[in-house]
């Protein structure tokens, strides 16, 4: 996984299948993350790499979040579906839980993460 934490810039959307998803690591406020991002359409979604059945990652294959019709995000441990556009759990051991969001943004092309305001 990689990104350039110094500008949040993850990467080109046009990298990014129509469904598709890809992950990265970036610096968080209590040290490295996880994230993912989902594209549908022009519309990107971004998720903490982090089950919240177990804690563990969704993905067994790198960047592979989404299951195999690219309706939803995929639990590869568990087989939890999750909605790509709120992260919530819809079938699964965590039903009704959801993931933890990111604030991504497409800019230019580049979808980049944005940071929470100040304050």
């Amino acid at each position: 996984m990689s990104a350039d934490t110094s500008t949040n810039t993850l990467c080109r959307l046009d990298e990014l299948s129509d469904p598709g998803s890809r992950g990265f690591s970036v610096p968080g406020p209590d040290g490295v993350w996880d994230i993912f991002v989902v594209r549908r359409g022009s519309d990107v979604f971004a998720y903490r790499n982090h089950c919240p059945h177990t804690g563990g990652p969704l993905d067994w294959v790198p960047d592979q979040f989404l299951d195999m019709d690219g309706r939803y995000i995929q639990c590869a441990t568990h087989d939890a579906r999750f909605v790509i556009e709120s992260g919530r759990c819809v079938a699964g051991p965590c039903t009704g839980d959801a993931l933890a969001p990111v604030a991504v943004a497409v800019r230019d092309g580049w979808v980049v993460r944005v940071e929470p305001p100040m304050g």
